[in-house]
């Protein structure tokens, strides 16, 4: 049993000492058990806390009793013999006169001390919440400092960017891309898009794919078309020359397609609602070339391309269904008979309203379609196209 002092308290514990004997240092235990120190410290504060209520007991008894049993319960914890750590703890049994301060272990008090359960400096005990509020307030304290620091590194850091000569913080955006080697792979995949396209696509064809497959495609491009959908095409003079070329461009034509033919183009693609780009990357009319084909998701690069469409659509030409240039000196059977009945009732006076409804078509389907008629006839106006169409003899 360790020697009290004339007081009755214990001695203070040399620094690094542990209560109940074993090594010093505290991270030394077996994995999922409590440390030497741990076990003290939590028996010295249940020992603290419990007697801080006593009415009889002044402070200064009170700390000490629990000091005291605090000690004598880590060396019980420490005696492998039962009976002789019951009489170890029975020996240190507290009384209640008035005693000399606390004196606890210098690891027991800093373990209590770093955990905000021991308020050294006011000699007192902290609850388990009271010691939970101090540890929250102050790890957030310290979040807000580091979180000022770095804001105050970042902006020095681009203010010394800043000064750099010629450097500029650019954005950049990943683009995804779809290779195809396979061209029955890719006209699936542009049907799909083509279903999800709301407003608008921009073509240019520097060639046409055979017969078989372009009279496959005419029907689900007819399809979106009468959805609404804006469709403008611009065909290399070579192209428009292939064989079913002339056939499918007069039936888009007609359903509401504009179609200008130049000498050559520069790319062969689709701009889809000018977000999605799908491109030829080598020579489309090569048989041998093995480049394939992509499909650009990214609205800035789509916009780029829709912006090459518009510079060479500008320099083509309206054609008509035989490939010759239409306008005042075209003839009538550069009309289809569907042409021929829109100039019929608009010459009439019918309203669009009444039109679509007979050609069971939307309106915007129908003004897509009078838009070509117009540009068709080289007139200026839909009532100039009526005078036009009325010189030719359309609307007998």
């Amino acid at each position: 049993m360790p020697a009290r002092s004339a007081d009755g308290s214990l001695p203070e514990a040399p620094p690094g000492a542990r209560v109940g004997g074993g090594s010093s240092r505290t991270g030394e235990r077996p994995s999922g058990e409590p440390s030497g120190i741990e076990t003290a410290a939590r028996s010295a504060y249940e020992a603290l806390l419990g007697r801080t209520d006593r009415p009889d007991a002044s402070p200064a008894s009170t700390a000490q009793d629990s000091a005291d049993a605090a000690a004598a319960k880590a060396r019980a914890a420490a005696t492998p013999d039962p009976a002789h750590a019951a009489q170890e703890a029975a020996s240190t049994a507290p009384d209640h006169a008035p005693t000399s301060p606390v004196t606890l272990p210098a690891d027991v008090r800093s373990w209590l001390a770093e955990r905000r359960l021991l308020d050294e400096r006011r000699g007192r005990v902290h609850s388990p919440q009271r010691a939970l509020h101090d540890l929250l307030t102050e790890q957030r304290a310290r979040v807000d400092r580091s979180v000022a620091e770095l804001h105050r590194g970042m902006a020095a850091f681009e203010d010394v960017l800043r000064l750099l000569p010629g450097s500029q913080v650019t954005s950049r955006e990943t683009v995804e891309a779809e290779f195809f080697g396979d061209r029955a792979r890719l006209r699936q995949r542009i049907e799909d898009l083509d279903t999800l396209c709301r407003k608008e696509v921009l073509g240019l064809r520097s060639t046409f794919p055979e017969r078989e497959v372009l009279e496959r495609g005419l029907d689900f491009d007819l399809r979106m078309l009468e959805r609404g959908v804006e469709l403008r095409l611009l065909v290399s003079a070579r192209a428009a020359r292939r064989t079913g070329a002339a056939r499918y461009l007069a039936a888009l034509r007609e359903h509401g397609a504009q179609i200008r033919v130049t000498t050559t183009v520069p790319l062969h693609l689709n701009v889809i609602d000018r977000a999605v780009t799908v491109m030829a990357l080598g020579p489309t009319d090569d048989p041998t070339d093995t480049s394939g084909d992509v499909v650009l998701h990214s609205a800035r690069l789509a916009e780029c391309f829709a912006r090459v469409f518009d510079h060479h659509w500008g320099i083509g030409r309206p054609t008509a269904a035989d490939g010759k240039r239409v306008g005042c000196d075209g003839g009538t059977e550069d009309f289809s008979p569907r042409e021929r009945e829109v100039l019929a009732l608009l010459a009439a006076g019918a309203k669009d309203e009444a039109i679509a409804r007979r050609l069971g078509c939307s309106e915007r389907t129908l003004r897509r379609l009078l838009t070509a008629l117009v540009a068709k006839l080289g007139a200026e106006s839909r009532f100039a196209a009526g005078v036009q169409a009325a010189r030719l003899g359309l609307l007998d």
